[in-house]
């Protein structure tokens, strides 16, 4: 694998106690590149998320963040790395109590050392690249679901992370605002140059946003193909991966 890529995964297993969720992972995410992390329900796609962000230690193998092998790394070292990761988390996970340009705030009050109006113009900025410009005072239940996730993202983005993290950004949306949350991930990696790994199972947005991607299995605990989504639709000669892909355009595995 590549070794300038931001993100490699080698040899990766990861388990809960004596309970392997999966193994033997090799892959690389390209710089620039929207990597997609499918497969069925069950499947582990979050868990090797949490991995790949520092949130939970694989039992075996290595995950490189811009060439450093994170998990063997102190924790100083860590702490750095992680601060060029930004995570949009499945619920949006927005604090109820604060308006969205305080919720986005929150981060650089927490770890930039920039004076209150600066702030402000940078919340405000955020804002606007998610489209949510003039909503800085509302607060999360004053809005849509849609729109709640679109603030998530400007909160991931408050730090101008390299690397941004999506835990299944199209859940509990209806299918158009699905839509326009897909072109507002190819909007970003366009005007930011965004590296992006999506955990999802939505056919469309993985068809419409993905580079490449894994398909991890439920059953064998490892990934089993990887690729354009588009050509291993095509191409590949692997049933499970044929059936995940040709599902006649439902949204959601059974």
């Amino acid at each position: 694998m590549p070794s300038k890529a931001p993100i490699i995964a080698k040899d990766l297993e990861i388990s809960y106690g004596d309970k392997i969720i999966q193994s033997d992972l090799n892959f690389a995410v390209q710089s620039g590149e929207i990597f997609v992390l499918m497969g069925g329900s069950g499947c582990g796609k979050t868990t090797v998320m949490r991995s790949l962000t520092g949130l939970k230690a694989p039992s075996k193998g290595q995950v490189f963040l811009e060439g450093v092998s994170f998990w063997e790394s102190e924790q100083t070292t860590r702490d750095r790395l992680a601060r060029n990761i930004g995570v949009v988390y499945q619920s949006g996970a927005l604090w109820s109590s604060m308006t969205l340009a305080e919720n986005v705030a929150l981060p650089l009050n927490e770890f930039a050392d920039l004076p209150s109006r600066e702030i402000g113009d940078l919340v405000a900025l955020k804002l606007s690249l998610v489209g949510l410009a003039g909503f800085g005072d509302y607060y999360p239940s004053q809005i849509s679901g849609g729109m709640r996730k679109r603030a998530g993202v400007a909160r991931a983005l408050a730090l101008d992370p390299k690397l941004l993290f999506f835990d299944e950004p199209s859940a509990g949306l209806d299918p158009i605002t699905s839509s326009l949350l897909d072109e507002l991930i190819l909007e970003l990696r366009e005007s930011l140059g965004t590296t992006m790994v999506l955990v999802t199972h939505e056919l469309p947005s993985i068809f419409s946003v993905a580079d490449n991607c894994v398909f991890l299995d439920a059953e064998t605990h490892t990934m089993i193909a990887i690729g354009d989504p588009r050509h291993l639709k095509q191409e590949s000669q692997n049933p499970k991966v044929q059936a995940f892909l040709t599902r006649g355009g439902k949204n959601r595995t059974e």
